[in-house]
């Protein structure tokens, strides 16, 4: 049956090595079950309820757009809600909060129609093959540089925003700002009170749980992510018993490890708010819904080709053979994740471990999404993961992505300064949408006065209008 499905003999594999490569992706990117609810709500901040709903939506929507890899692809690459899209939805709703006046919850409902739109947009144009012909229209450097741009934002939400501390001094008080920020211990000390010693324990933690992780990755251990964040989260759990004087496993008492379907019911599953969605603007929308459009394209591309290439599976004309099918689960499992709740769902990089480790069919896909959905039984563990562990996973995975640099040509101005906006808007402003467009209007701006406007696409100058008009003339 599995051979017949998966055409494992054909591609020169069995299935031991399918299920050991699923294992493998679903190792290095577990984080993402608890990473994701923890940066879409807050660390918790928004409540049990909805940070239950999220968790359901990543095991759920994740295990759906990897089943349709599995056995309409047949590709052994895995999915779940985008790092980087799951941060720029957060700042999203956020601002629907601040423009709406509404509860972060309808925010985030209203937010969710974005990712619904994203989902059925992308499904239309990957069966109508114009994805791949879109991707090839946008300017080589922007494209280049929208990963690089996003480790730099994960870097600075790991390093500097990722878990706030409060105390009789006020708060919240961040890793970067406050603590490293401040001239001398001392005053650091002064400035936070009886926060210090949770700050210390917290940037203790953060870089145990890093330098674990760099070391296990250099040994080339597959789990490194993973076992990085355990020992962080040992490290955290023992200072917190024994500096902070806390019990960190107060939450497990009395908890149920049965999957909580009923947050999810009560707080995302299909809660679409389209009424509090149009309180936003229609140019606002249409600008929000291009944005993550275009993340999520360039997100999704790149991993495909980047990770076929290293397995072997593109033609000799460097296109990878079903790339229409694993455009169209990409689609689906975005889909999947407004109708459950969370942020656009996409492929991987982490992926390319369970190809290393052997993966070549959708057997692996369906290993992992098989091990995702098992998760829903362990809400309550994944809840007691300190923010100060994710830091950590949320740091490397940053610098990963900054290594895409090296395919920057800094010589050549048409990639350098788009480029270099892109590094120093996104961090900054805590928008990716906002820094691809800067990267866009420099582009454009640039071909247009030095005799090349005939190189810009169409596409490009359109996309470059519309973030003109949003940042000059739309409030």
């Amino acid at each position: 049956m599995l051979e017949k499905t998966f055409k494992l003999k054909e591609n020169g594999t069995d299935v031991k090595t399918e299920i050991i490569a699923g294992l493998t992706t679903f190792m290095t990117m577990a984080y993402i079950i608890a990473l994701n609810p923890n940066l879409l709500t807050g660390f918790g901040a928004e409540g049990a309820s909805l940070w239950n709903g999220v968790f359901m939506a990543t095991c759920i929507a994740s295990a759906i757009g990897m089943f349709v890899m599995a056995f309409a692809a047949n590709k052994p690459f895995a999915m779940a809600p985008g790092m980087g899209l799951n941060s720029f939805f957060a700042v999203v709703t956020t601002n629907i909060v601040a423009i709406t006046g509404m509860t972060y919850l309808a925010s985030y409902q209203a937010a969710l129609c974005i990712i619904l739109i994203e989902g059925l947009v992308f499904i239309v144009l990957s069966l109508l093959n114009i994805r791949e012909k879109i991707v090839d229209a946008i300017p080589l450097g922007v494209r280049l540089g929208i990963a690089p741009a996003i480790g730099l934002m994960l870097m600075n939400i790991g390093l500097g925003s990722n878990k706030g501390i409060y105390s009789e001094n006020g708060g919240p008080f961040y890793v970067m700002r406050d603590f490293f920020g401040a001239l001398t211990p001392s005053l650091a000390q002064t400035q936070m009170g009886s926060g210090y010693a949770e700050m210390v324990l917290t940037v203790v933690t953060m870089f145990i749980g890093l330098f674990v992780i760099i070391v296990l990755a250099h040994k080339g251990v597959k789990a490194s992510v993973i076992i990085g964040m355990l020992a962080a989260s040992i490290v955290y759990w023992i200072g917190e018993a024994a500096f902070l004087g806390n019990n960190p496993f107060a939450s497990l008492q009395g908890a149920s490890f049965v999957p909580p379907f009923a947050d999810m019911v009560e707080t995302t599953l299909f809660k679409f708010n389209f009424s509090g969605f149009a309180q936003v603007g229609w140019f606002t929308m249409i600008t929000l819904i291009v944005t993550f459009c275009i993340i999520d394209m360039f997100d999704t591309i790149g991993t495909l080709v980047g990770t076929a290439s290293r397995a072997g599976m593109l033609d000799k004309n460097g296109k990878m053979p079903q790339m229409k099918q694993a455009l169209l689960a990409d689609a689906i499992g975005t889909v999947a994740g407004s109708a459950t709740g969370t942020s656009t769902v996409t492929t991987f990089i982490e992926s390319a471990s369970g190809v290393e480790a052997g993966g070549r069919t959708g057997l692996t896909a369906l290993t992992t999404g098989i091990l995702f959905l098992a998760c829903m039984f362990l809400a309550p563990i994944a809840a007691v993961i300190p923010a100060a562990a994710t830091s950590s996973a949320l740091i490397y995975v940053g610098v990963l992505m900054i290594a895409g640099l090296k395919n920057i040509h800094f010589d050549d101005m048409y990639q350098a300064v788009p480029v270099a906006l892109m590094l120093i808007a996104m961090p900054i402003s805590g928008s990716i949408g906002h820094a691809i467009g800067l990267g866009l209007i420099a582009y454009t701006v640039m071909k247009l006065f030095t005799g090349k406007a005939k190189e810009v696409s169409v596409l490009t100058y359109a996309l470059s209008v519309i973030f003109l008009i949003k940042f000059f003339l739309v409030a």
